[in-house]
């Protein structure tokens, strides 16, 4: 599976012949003006939460792709208003796409649009096929919910989890948010876009490799085959 990474908590990942968009916050990122939005190929943008750091470009490649939403049912709502279409999920559900199983699970953060709007409960999804397994966390904290993954759902390829404190876990929880889990390998999300969240490289990759884990930090626009 290629992985790409567009900055912030944005990936973009071809499943099963579809196109993946996550959170995708890209034009107002400073650090990823080399990235040309109008390029991005998209079928589905899966969004967390509805904070602006995650929602920003959603209209824009929807214009571009036509692609659908996935999300809670009060994003999808949202976006349903403005002519979007998408399909709604809530905590611990469960629906087959064309791409794979998607499971919809629990996030620690908060969540409302840029307008002031009702952005629902955040989450993080985890997607399965029958080549692949793997969990995207969403702006989470760590959260005992984490371990309910590996008993609820096929072992894990990988899991991208946010790492850059303050408003999320940082790479100390992320570590035992792997443990959790139960993945050995993990891409980081939500480090370095701010002041707020800028972190030490070398000591997260020293926590994970003390575990025996690999932490992989994406340079922006960077692709990556697991």
């Amino acid at each position: 599976m290629k992985i790409t990474y567009y900055g912030h908590a944005c990936f973009g990942m071809e499943v099963k012949g579809k196109h993946l968009i996550f959170d995708p916050f890209i034009s107002p990122n400073e650090l990823a003006k080399s990235i040309d939005i109008q390029s991005i190929p998209a079928d589905y943008i899966l969004l967390s939460h509805a904070h602006g750091d995650h929602v920003a470009d959603v209209e824009t490649i929807v214009q571009n792709t036509g692609a659908s939403l996935i999300s809670n049912a009060e994003i999808i709502t949202y976006y349903s208003q403005k002519g979007i279409e998408g399909h709604m999920m809530n905590h611990g559900g469960k629906w087959k796409f064309d791409f794979g199983i998607v499971k919809y699970t629990t996030a620690i953060h908060s969540s409302s649009f840029p307008d002031g709007s009702n952005g629902g409960n955040p989450g993080g999804f985890v997607i399965w096929n029958d080549a692949n397994c793997f969990y995207y966390a969403g702006d989470t904290a760590l959260t005992m919910d984490m371990k309910l993954i590996p008993m609820t759902c096929p072992r894990l390829d990988f899991a991208i989890l946010p790492l850059g404190d303050n408003f999320t876990m940082g790479y100390e929880d992320a570590v035992i948010a792997s443990d959790f889990i139960e993945c050995e390998k993990i891409i980081a999300c939500h480090f370095d876009t701010f002041g707020y969240i800028r972190i030490d490289h070398e000591e997260a990759k020293k926590a994970f490799a003390k575990r025996g884990k690999e932490l992989i930090l994406p340079g922006i626009g960077q692709s990556i085959e697991v």
